[in-house]
């Protein structure tokens, strides 16, 4: 079946036409780094990842460009740096270093294209020009803003009408601005606070020309998927639409727009006062990525997503499960199947990917010819999973944490040979005092396999 998606801009699902097939081009808003990625921060790097390995698959590695930006430009990055005394740059390096670390320990794969803010100041700068130039934005006390009522398509992505937006619009608007919608392009920079020198003044670019400019210098006026959370339809991508298409044309920008849905905790919506908040470093003190992985795409990602510990135990289980079936197994591409990877081609429908995969770990079980070969080529190819062979996997341990795997085994030894002796009651000792140190005895036709405590 041929590739469909569902366009948040139409709100249809329509058939994948890329512009170019030999250059299927993905632009997806990444993260601003003043902190650690949080579970949320984690679904749509997940659910992109899983959609770039599709295309790849689809149209051939070499023809997807797909670009994840680095927001290390704004108004928290700088609030964080005067907190703790030190420089912007060095809160935005350490903290993209992190962002890194955690990503790939979900199997997310690096975009081909990963650029800065800070890297393309002087695009921003032209883009704004043009717009000014064409009366879509005007200097105002130092700023520049873009000029809502030049564009009237403005609203047309999140279907607000722009009279709806103005009557639950703030009272307390800017007084330099000539529309209470105008949004900043542009805006002045003290002398503590990062800038450059433009036309204006010293000072920096609003969040929202931030990602036009580096699509465009990437990607082109044109290009095929833009991807992002649901908060970011507005006002983020309304307004990176609205500008680029009066900067570049009409009919240009994105063709097709995705947003996955948001993310709650235990029912609630997440939040540092609610107790609820989960970084993903947090959870990696908990399980592997592959496991964390798996429980974002457990739902269609257009879907509301509620994260419990519930579903990060049944996800390891799974995931157990479905390494000792492969355990040994080699595949590749021509053992691809075909129910995995029609669900996919289906709006990238991840649950049913998974219980086609559920499927196949049961066929492997009966004993079915290839069906552990499909099984692990789903999961390598498709869904990133089976990164690790079994006993790394069932070996995992939090980061930092060293486990004595010599006295462990000599343990098991020891409970093997009392089980032999039928002294099930030292057997049961053994057992009991390793599950005191976090390390969990499974039994089975091929021996005795040991796995951390999640």
């Amino acid at each position: 079946m041929a590739l469909k998606l569902y366009n948040s801009r139409t709100r249809t699902k329509q058939d994948f036409v890329p512009l170019d097939p030999a250059r299927v081009r993905m632009y997806v808003c990444g993260p601003t780094v003043y902190d650690y990625a949080h579970i949320g921060n984690a679904r749509p790097v997940v659910v992109f990842d899983t959609l770039a390995r599709l295309l790849r698959l689809i149209y051939g590695p070499g023809h997807v460009i797909y670009a994840r930006n680095i927001t290390d430009v704004d108004d928290k990055i700088n609030a964080r740096a005067r907190d703790e005394g030190v420089s912007i740059a060095e809160v935005t390096a350490r903290t993209t270093e992190q962002f890194h670390a955690d990503m790939a320990a979900l199997n997310a794969v690096p975009p081909d294209v990963e650029p800065r803010a800070t890297g393309h100041i002087a695009q921003m700068i032209a883009m704004i020009e043009t717009l000014i130039v064409g009366g879509h934005a005007y200097v105002a006390d130092g700023h520049v803003l873009f000029n809502v009522p030049s564009h009237a398509d403005y609203g047309c992505l999140s279907g607000r009408d722009v009279k709806e937006m103005l009557a639950g619009a703030r009272v307390d608007v800017a007084p330099y601005k000539r529309d209470e919608m105008d949004f900043v392009l542009w805006k002045p920079s003290d002398v503590q606070t990062p800038g450059w020198d433009s036309p204006w003044g010293f000072g920096r670019p609003g969040w929202h020309i931030e990602c036009s400019a580096m699509s465009l210098a990437h990607l082109g006026a044109s290009f095929d998927i833009h991807g992002g959370g649901i908060d970011l339809i507005f006002p983020h991508h309304e307004n990176e639409l609205a500008q680029s298409t009066c900067a570049n044309g009409l009919g240009t920008f994105a063709t097709y727009w995705m947003h996955n849905g948001y993310l709650m905790v235990d029912g609630k919506k997440m939040s540092k006062s609610e107790g609820n908040f989960r970084t993903v470093r947090d959870l990696l003190q908990k399980a592997p990525g592959e496991v964390l992985r798996l429980q974002i795409l457990s739902t269609h990602y257009r879907q509301p997503f509620d994260w419990t510990d519930t579903g990060t135990q049944e996800a390891r289980a799974m995931l157990d499960h479905w390494y000792r079936l492969v355990d040994g197994v080699t595949a590749d591409e021509a053992d691809i199947p075909a129910g995995v990877h029609a669900a996919l081609e289906d709006d990238l429908n991840t649950p049913l990917a998974i219980a086609e995969m559920h499927r196949l770990a049961h066929a492997a079980g009966q004993g079915a010819p290839d069906a552990a070969k499909q099984l692990r080529a789903g999961g390598v190819f498709l869904l990133g999973l089976f990164d690790m062979n079994a006993e790394q996997w069932f070996h995992w341990r939090p980061p930092g944490v060293v486990l004595d795997e010599a006295d462990i085994q000599s343990r098991i030894d020891a409970r093997i040979a009392a089980r032999k002796a039928k002294n099930f009651a030292e057997a049961d000792r053994i057992r009991d005092e390793l599950v005191a140190l976090g390390i969990q005895l499974e039994d089975g036709p091929t021996g005795t396999l040991w796995k951390v405590l999640s």
